[in-house]
């Protein structure tokens, strides 16, 4: 399979099914993951002092997972709606970086984390999240016309 460059809605679309619904089983994934280590009971995800981690893991598997979604339905309104593909360029920057830095921003937060505070990694959640923002609104503005 040869890599054509993306440059048409239907480019765009194509590569927002695929990062979606892979983005969507490594966070299915990770959910899995955090419901195995409930259920074993494992101290570094259950005990109190590390209810900072399992919130940040949380977040991450939620957003992450939210994310996956929206990029599945980006590439569908891109199929349906022509009007969308203007603003494709932008939106899918937008909307790959937030679904990079919103989950990983969390994930990050919860590996280190300073006495119930997140880890450095959780700056990464603001940015991602005015991404997605931005994404949404461009998404939302063009589905009018």
């Amino acid at each position: 399979m040869g890599t054509k460059p993306v440059g048409d809605s239907a480019g765009y679309s194509r590569r927002h099914l695929r990062l979606g619904w892979w983005t969507l089983l490594v966070f299915a994934t990770l959910g899995l993951v955090l419901e195995s280590l409930q259920g074993f009971k494992i101290a570094a995800y259950l005990d109190v002092a590390n209810e900072t981690r399992r919130t940040m893991w949380r977040l991450a598997h939620t957003h992450g997972t939210l994310l996956g979604a929206i990029n599945v339905l980006f590439a569908l309104t891109l199929r349906s709606s022509p009007t969308s593909a203007a603003a494709a360029p932008r939106i899918s920057i937008a909307l790959i970086a937030a679904t990079v830095l919103l989950p990983l921003g969390f994930f990050l937060g919860g590996v280190i984390f300073y006495a119930g505070d997140p880890g450095i990694g959780v700056l990464l959640v603001p940015l991602g999240g005015v991404l997605l923002l931005l994404a949404l609104f461009w998404i939302a503005s063009r589905s009018w016309g």
